[in-house]
């Protein structure tokens, strides 16, 4: 096992905004240094967290999960990916690189869905020992421009991404909050742009994260 524990960035933003793409070629470029980089998702990145996944995104029945059913459900799916991939990794000295974490639970449950942000921290503390990213990556851009590259993927949205504009703008709002409250836990980076230059504008964001790191 390594003596150096690996770094943790977790992309955040609303929906169009370009975090898998980004979270990708972060990847590419960490490994170019050398690193060993772990890619995952919330919800998601372990058996037990995708077969949540499946339930929160496309939930039975007719009603949809009440806000305090899908925050559990995004607890136990995050519970289950710290305890099983993401601990595990740093110990082992990897990077991980993660698409959403537990400031999307904050913006989408804790805020748009009005449990407030006290209630979705418990249970990270409960169910994932309050384990933060070294440096959350916040993906921001206009909301008519990030609808529209939702409109040109085509493909359907499911329970969550098709929520009122409404819902997504109180989401886009919590996370700037979140990022204003802790300058040094998050970097803004502006997701508009070709998907180079928004890479390039990241990568200067963990300057100080990269420093003396890899090849």
């Amino acid at each position: 096992m390594s003596a150096v524990r690996g770094r943790f960035i977790a992309f955040e933003g609303g929906e169009g905004a370009g975090k898998s793409t980004q979270a990708r070629l972060l990847a590419e470029a960490l490994r170019a240094r050398g690193l060993t980089v772990v890619t995952t998702r919330e919800p998601g990145g372990t058996p037990g967290a995708e077969a949540i996944r499946k339930l929160l995104l496309n939930p039975p029945g007719d009603t949809g999960w009440t806000a305090e059913a899908e925050a559990l459900l995004f607890a136990a799916a995050r519970a289950d990916h710290v305890a099983h991939l993401i601990r595990p990794a740093l110990a082992r000295g990897e990077w991980v690189v993660c698409d959403r974490y537990v400031d999307s639970s904050r913006a989408y449950q804790g805020a748009a869905g009005e449990l407030g942000d006290e209630a979705v921290l418990a249970l990270h503390a409960f169910g994932s020992g309050g384990l933060r990213p070294d440096r959350v990556i916040l993906l921001e851009g206009d909301e008519a421009a990030l609808v529209g590259r939702l409109a040109a993927r085509g493909a359907e949205t499911d329970a969550i991404e098709g929520r009122p504009a409404a819902y997504h703008r109180a989401v886009a709002a919590a996370f700037r909050a979140f990022a204003e409250a802790d300058s040094s836990g998050f970097a803004r980076i502006d997701g508009m742009g070709a998907p180079d230059e928004v890479h390039h504008r990241i990568m200067a964001a963990l300057g100080d994260l990269l420093e003396g790191v890899g090849t």
